[in-house]
């Protein structure tokens, strides 16, 4: 079946002014996120796995940059061994909001994948093939600005994933287009927040242009598009650590820049508003406010 690209937005209506703002909010953020994640080739924009505790944050800013990336790193690995894509690797993956192309690289290079990777951001496109192809899998990494609910690919891929995308979403149709989309037997991976205080959701979901549901919303979603729930795991207490280690680099960058150091992609306004909002996202997930979980979903048919 041929994949069809579809230009849009991943908002839950098309034209939105919504939608807009998310896409702006990315095309926005993409020095920021090279900045202080980069420089790649895998580049990625989500919380990391501190199952240790807490490294030390009185260390370089370099340090605390690499601490972030290991985090990074370690989580997308952990959710791929824990749902077994050692054992049996995808051959054909379905990256939902991509952002700049670190997991797509991810399941390319470490599983041999094909994998097109839907992004919001047009302006993300040829950043993540230079990534591909600095990382030897420009040929199987397509990126794409496409918008999930209207994709019409039947039975194509092996896998599906979303790393904190499915925020962004209509969650019924979400689980609706990627049921059709899996071949039988296929799974869907989805690493997220949800919402246990409600009180809170309007300041998160105003902060990164999202829409944050329920645990209960996304089961009962992929229940009814023919879903089984098979792995569901809360990792909020292991990347609790990563607004800690977000806010030391934070602080450390401010530094620099009041040292007189050469400007870069974060202001120092910009740079104090995160400190204070990551502080209070600190809180919401220490104190299971918020919790992040990694659901493993697969469609009849295989094992």
């Amino acid at each position: 079946m041929r994949v069809t690209p579809l230009i849009a937005s991943l908002g839950t209506a098309r034209g939105s002014s919504a939608d807009e703002q998310v896409r702006l909010y990315y095309s926005g953020k993409t020095h920021d996120i090279i900045q202080k994640y980069g420089p790649g080739p895998r580049v990625h924009f989500h919380v990391g796995l501190f199952p240790d505790g807490s490294p030390p944050t009185t260390v370089s800013q370099g340090a605390l940059k690499q601490h972030l990336l290991d985090a990074q790193e370690r989580i997308v690995e952990y959710a791929a061994r824990s749902w077994g894509a050692y054992e049996a690797p995808p051959r054909r993956v379905l990256d939902i909001g991509c952002g700049l192309g670190g997991t797509s690289l991810y399941w390319a290079q470490q599983h041999g994948a094909s994998v097109t990777g839907l992004t919001v951001a047009a302006e993300h496109v040829p950043l993540i093939r230079r990534f591909a192809g600095q990382a030897g899998v420009g040929g199987r990494v397509e990126p794409r600005v496409a918008d999930v609910h209207e994709l019409q690919d039947t039975r194509v891929y092996d896998a599906a994933y979303a790393n904190e995308s499915s925020g962004y979403t209509d969650r019924k149709r979400l689980f609706e287009v990627v049921a059709k989309s899996l071949r039988p037997g296929g799974w869907f991976g989805i690493q997220e927040h949800f919402v246990r205080r409600s009180e809170w959701l309007g300041f998160i979901d105003g902060y990164y242009r999202t829409r944050l549901g329920t645990h209960a919303e996304y089961l009962a979603a992929a229940e009814a598009a023919g879903f089984e729930l098979v792995q569901d795991e809360d990792v909020t207490d292991s990347v609790t650590e990563f607004w800690v280690q977000s806010m030391a680099w934070n602080t450390a960058e401010l530094d620099r820049l009041r040292a007189g150091g050469e400007p870069a992609a974060w202001s120092g306004v910009r740079l104090e508003q995160s400190t204070i909002a990551h502080s209070k996202l600190f809180r919401l997930w220490r104190d299971h406010a918020m919790e992040t979980r990694l659901l493993r979903f697969r469609i009849g048919g295989g094992r």
